[in-house]
């Protein structure tokens, strides 16, 4: 008698269990709303009928000892897998509203820095000490750290510089004893020959950090699933944290047209000349000469409005992904896959690869993104391997592998990615593509130019830029056009639309 009230409870009990851990799954399958509804009904229909049968089954049909177990021990399997189903999907959720959180401020860090040999240790010590600010360039940041000084009744004796390079040899030279210098502008200075050590020889004593409005947002399309729509992928080089101001480091632009299941990749290398666009709330020098990377320093809308200039396009959505972070989304992914050409083969302290098929881990993969002087063509090759990247993260986040880390995943692109499309569009995208199966066919275009030195606003000096070629500017405006239109990009071959018609017919 007792042993039968035993298994009656604990019957009981597993059911509850049972349901409460199928109606959390289901719940958070609703929430994440990426099922098409065909799918959805089936799936809730499937779960009932199970934990339906299984309860039935356990509560009156099973009365022996041994068919009983069997069935505790499915009802508690089930219950944990559902569980665990619906955490996954919880933690997608989570993900959706990272990426999509888009708070329209953007941070930004300005540091004191001293020499690894100072005596200095902290802001006191500056007291009576010269120390270097640049003149015109990061004004806004260089005041606010000079305001917090002032506020803490240290006073300073103030050198202006009008370009990094000065400040820098300023600084070595010990003509000042500290700088003040916006994080943002790190890697500028380790990008000049003579100040690549920057990083080790010097220190931060103190930092202050201060918010500029991001006015960045969607222009969006009335279905995602239906109209042609245009994406800016940057890529950050920040050290903080995806929302702090970076260089756009990638810049490329996602031309996607859902009814032809075209996808074109569009390229421009990171020193390309370009005339700045911007607005009041950015604080850059709206129409001055730069390189296409030094937009992000003063925001994402910059380097936005700046690409619709050139291409002459609409972006519709932007994404945003943290260099830095990329190491930890790859490592989730259990690394990506790239195809190193004949000749291409290279090897330096951080990475190397060789001929034919590669796998490479996240730092690997970031340095094999980033390196150009291994090249003869430079940025026009660096700019080739983030294409491979970024291809070899999606095809590993479109297989069934991508289930194997899915948690150590979700939190990695929740802190890797930014975009102003909408959790809900996102979404619909999941739903089409789950529904239709589409097989998408993806074209890649990168304009090109050639190399010079100019005066480039944010650093207040000359430095190596790609001069635009003003023929692959307009053939990469024709191709995104053409896919837009719901034709393929490679029948756009030149210039000359007869002679492009003519190739098609011939074709």
């Amino acid at each position: 008698m007792k042993n039968d009230l035993i298994k009656k409870v604990l019957s009981i009990v597993f059911s509850i269990a049972l349901v409460g851990c199928t109606m959390f799954l289901m719940y958070q399958l609703i929430q994440l709303n990426v099922l098409p509804s065909k799918f959805l009904f089936i799936v809730v229909a499937i779960l009932f009928l199970i934990d339906t049968i299984i309860i039935l089954l356990l509560n009156f049909y099973s009365h022996k000892v041994i068919s009983k177990t069997i069935l505790l021990v499915i009802t508690l399997v089930l219950s944990i897998g559902s569980g665990y189903g619906g955490y996954y999907l919880l933690q997608t959720n989570n993900m959706f509203s990272n990426i999509t959180d888009v708070s329209g401020k953007a941070k930004n860090t300005v540091s004191v820095i001293v020499k690894q040999s100072s005596d200095m240790q902290d802001l006191r010590d500056i007291e009576e000490k010269k120390v270097g600010t640049l003149r015109l360039i990061g004004l806004v940041g260089t005041e606010t750290c000079l305001k917090d000084i002032e506020d803490k009744n240290i006073t300073i004796e103030r050198s202006n510089y009008d370009s990094l390079s000065n400040l820098m040899a300023a600084f070595y030279s010990n003509e000042v004893e500290a700088i003040i210098l916006n994080e943002s502008y790190r890697s500028n200075v380790t990008d000049i020959e003579e100040y690549q050590s920057f990083d080790d020889n010097t220190r931060v004593i103190y930092q202050t950090s201060f918010e500029t409005e991001d006015t960045n947002s969607a222009n969006a399309v009335s279905d995602i699933t239906q109209h042609p729509f245009n994406v800016l992928i940057t890529g950050s080089d920040s050290r903080v944290g995806i929302d702090e101001n970076a260089r756009s480091d990638v810049n490329m632009v996602v031309t996607v047209n859902p009814s032809t299941n075209m996808i074109l990749l569009t390229s421009i290398p990171r020193d390309y000349y370009v005339s700045t666009v911007c607005d009041a709330a950015d604080g850059c020098q709206n129409g001055a000469m730069d390189k296409i990377t030094h937009t992000g320093m003063t925001g994402i809308n910059t380097t936005k409005r700046t690409v619709e200039n050139l291409l002459g396009i609409e972006i519709n959505y932007t994404v945003k992904v943290g260099f830095e972070t990329v190491t930890e989304l790859v490592d989730a992914l259990g690394g990506v896959d790239v195809y190193v050409e004949p000749g291409y083969a290279v090897s330096t302290r951080n990475f190397s690869v060789v001929e034919g098929e590669n796998h490479l881990n996240g730092i690997q993969a970031l340095a094999y993104a980033r390196e150009r002087y291994s090249y003869t063509e430079g940025d026009r090759q660096r700019t080739k391997n983030q294409q491979q990247v970024v291809m070899g993260i999606i095809d590993k986040m479109t297989s069934s592998s991508v289930l194997a880390n899915y948690s150590d995943l979700m939190n990695a692109l929740g802190n890797t990615f930014q975009t102003t499309m909408s959790t809900a569009e996102i979404q619909a995208l999941i739903q089409y593509q789950m529904d239709q199966m589409p097989s998408w066919k993806v074209e890649q275009y990168m304009v090109d130019g050639t190399g010079d030195s100019l005066m480039c606003a944010e650093l207040g000096q000359t430095a190596y830029v790609m001069v635009p070629d003003q023929v692959t500017v307009e053939l990469a405006k024709r191709k995104i056009a053409a896919v837009m239109d719901g034709e393929s990009s490679e029948t756009i071959t030149s210039l000359d639309t007869s002679s492009s018609t003519q190739t098609e017919e011939q074709e």
